[in-house]
């Protein structure tokens, strides 16, 4: 492999990253799904479970280039380093388009999601009782979760540590949604807005030489929020990787059959028709979190009863969503040629 086409590669792997990344914090959307479509799924799942005790004990007793090797490092190193920089940019900008075109952006997910699950389900094979079973399972479970309410938010660090383990579920199970999970849990805009946040000012005042946050509890509490999440999402992610990598290679095409019914599932969490229901005191009066936000109790999905321009631009992103994830498979076909 030449170094251009080595640098190039190393370029894309980083953007696949980003793309993974920008997928896992919107809620209905799975991470997972882009590493499905883009055609290195089963390369990630296999990587993450070679963290085990064999690479440790080639790190202690042949050091870190033995380990590095050992769990492809290349590729996991690249790959989060995409995510981690979406995690502060492009996340962002997703944000900011989820508060001002809302309709817009969840039906340009909502036809990704049907693009997705199209992509999986053509190159399944045949279908069988056994398999069609297992799709209508995948679809119920990830119906009921989009349909069940909100918790409260909850600080409390062992709690914490459990939604680093669940909200990394996105990643490595495409059709299961980290962050809506984190939704139910309560605790989305804790770890993935408010914490996010704090780490990012933490580092522009590091930058400049500001040193006072070490005097503002808040920060340090949400600081230590963050670092016990990243622990839990790192052992979810070690340990969920060690089960997936155990069911493609004994149960693969059930496995796959549960992950497309995942998918069509998730279809309820991005409906792009809701309304938001917010949460009210004995008087009447909307409620707000620690952080001033209106607490949302559900959702109400409906149809659409009047044909208007919006409704054309959310059907013309919805056609989008779908031609976006087709040309992402297109992408992987010319580039394996």
């Amino acid at each position: 492999m030449t170094e251009k086409r080595k640098f190039t590669d190393n370029v894309w792997l980083v953007l696949k990253g980003l793309a993974m990344g920008a997928a896992n914090k919107v809620p209905g959307v799975s991470g997972g799904i882009v590493a499905f479509v883009v055609g290195f799924y089963e390369e990630f799942i296999y990587s993450l479970q070679k963290i085990n005790r064999k690479a440790f004990s080639l790190l202690f007793n042949r050091g870190i280039k033995s380990f590095y090797q050992y769990i492809n490092g290349s590729f996991l190193l690249l790959l989060f380093l995409g995510t981690i920089i979406s995690y502060f940019s492009v996340a962002k900008i997703l944000d900011y388009l989820l508060i001002n075109f809302e309709l817009y952006v969840w039906s340009t997910f909502f036809g990704m999601i049907i693009g997705s699950a199209y992509y999986v389900a053509k190159g399944f094979g045949t279908w069988n009782k056994r398999y069609v079973a297992f799709l209508l399972c995948g679809i119920i479970v990830g119906l009921s979760i989009s349909f069940l309410e909100p918790a409260q938010e909850n600080d409390n660090l062992i709690f914490v540590f459990f939604c680093g383990i669940i909200g990394v579920s996105g990643m490595t199970l495409p059709g299961l949604s980290g962050s809506f999970v984190l939704i139910l849990l309560g605790n989305y805009v804790l770890l993935l807005v408010d914490s996010a946040n704090a780490l990012f000012d933490t580092f522009s005042e590091l930058i400049r030489g500001n040193m006072s946050f070490f005097e503002d509890p808040t920060r340090i509490r949400l600081l230590k929020v963050l670092i016990v999440f990243a622990l839990g999402s790192l052992t979810g992610l070690v340990s969920l990787s060690h089960f997936l990598a155990f069911l493609l290679k004994r149960y693969k095409k059930t496995t796959y059959a549960v992950i497309i019914g995942f998918i069509i599932g998730s279809l309820g969490v991005v409906w792009p028709w809701k309304e938001k229901q917010l949460e009210y005191d004995a008087l009447g009066n909307i409620l707000y979190d620690a952080n001033g936000r209106e607490i949302i109790k559900f959702y109400i999905r409906y149809f659409p009863s009047e044909f208007s321009s919006e409704i054309v631009l959310a059907i013309f992103f919805i056609i989008v969503g779908i031609i976006t994830l087709l040309s992402l498979d297109w992408y992987r076909k010319t580039n394996t040629l």
